[in-house]
């Protein structure tokens, strides 16, 4: 029960990665605050120390009220997860500015509102940590997604930029970039592979698998136990990294 006494907030925590994280920080004793835009996987997302809080994080005055309400509720958040984005494949000259700006309102505008509204309590206290999900995408390019691969390297940028601007300090900043994820956007993904290639359902899920070198698809699980990681007593000087959970992609 390491966490124990401490808030936690995390962004699009209702399913996936997010609920992952929640569910791994809450059975370490944290109080978890998850937010996301529907009521309806929050609240079947509720447990002991959870606790769903609706919150669209691509709205400053909803993130603003909204970790408001979670501080007055459970305190300084000393553990910020921003998890909340989407990935929309979208070739560039069929893009017009209602996408791209959908995709950076929630993927960057997003994670950069959570993140400076957690931090005006946070800096109050004596130790803090942000722990942002990017993706393999912040590293590299994702063929057929240059919007949200755009979204994810402004992601990297903003954890790198803090993390300098906190040299020193006791909250750390640093990114977790997955490769695929077995989440609720898989079936999503394995839709639009089919239709573009005529392949049979399993097929476009091998074609998946098989974008990550290890052959399968990564377990939110997995992603938590890094977060986890970063979390721990021993990671206070791993500070403005982007960590890699993509089964050995280079």
């Amino acid at each position: 029960m390491q966490h124990a006494g401490r808030h936690a907030l995390v962004t699009g925590g209702g399913t996936g990665i997010g609920l992952a994280v929640a569910r791994a920080l809450a059975a370490e004793g944290a109080e978890v605050t998850i937010t996301g835009r529907r009521a309806g996987p929050l609240e079947a997302a509720r447990a002991e120390r959870i606790h769903p809080l609706q919150m669209d994080v691509s709205d400053e005055a909803s993130v603003v009220d909204g970790v408001a309400a979670a501080v007055a509720a459970r305190g300084p958040v000393q553990i910020c997860v921003p998890n909340a984005g989407i990935a929309e494949p979208s070739a560039i000259h069929r893009t017009d500015m209602d996408f791209w700006r959908r995709t950076m309102a929630t993927n960057l505008d997003g994670a950069f509102l959570t993140i400076r509204e957690c931090l005006g309590g946070m800096r109050q206290t004596d130790w803090g940590r942000v722990i942002a999900i990017a993706s393999i995408a912040g590293l590299k390019g994702l063929n057929g997604a240059p919007v949200y691969t755009a979204s994810k390297h402004g992601l990297v940028g903003l954890i790198r930029g803090l993390s300098a601007d906190y040299a020193g300090k006791p909250i750390t900043f640093n990114a977790l970039c997955p490769a695929y994820v077995d989440t609720d956007i898989v079936p999503q993904n394995v839709a639009r592979i089919m239709e573009r290639t005529g392949l049979s359902e399993a097929e476009a899920r091998r074609t998946m698998e098989g974008a990550n070198p290890h052959g399968r698809l990564i377990l939110p699980e997995e992603v938590a136990e890094a977060a986890l990681w970063l979390c721990s007593g021993g990671s206070g000087s791993v500070r403005g990294q982007a960590i890699q959970i993509a089964g050995g992609e280079m």
